[in-house]
């Protein structure tokens, strides 16, 4: 399994405007074979930050949806951003 955890900041002013044009790429995902959780999430606290977690069954998969990439528009939008890839071997009950 794999989780891609991290954040965005974007402009405050601009982040719910940011985020509602996300609404398709995360309802692409969750539909896209071997997605099992995709957010972005205004985080609480920060008003430039938002939020990213997202978990796929392999990287197979996860490719194959992001061959779209994001939008000239989305991409321009980020100020600064720190997203990494965790490849997990074992899940536990909490």
């Amino acid at each position: 399994m794999l989780i891609i955890a991290g954040t965005l900041h974007v402009d405050p002013a601009a982040r719910d405007d940011y985020l509602a044009g996300c609404r398709s790429v995360v309802d692409a995902a969750r539909a896209a074979d071997g997605c099992l959780d995709f957010a972005l999430t205004a985080d609480l606290l920060d008003p430039s930050r938002i939020n990213v977690y997202e978990r796929w069954v392999s990287d197979e998969q996860l490719l194959a949806f992001r061959g779209s990439g994001s939008s000239d528009e989305q991409t321009v939008a980020v100020r600064d951003a720190s997203v990494h890839k965790y490849r997990i071997s074992a899940v536990e009950a909490p």
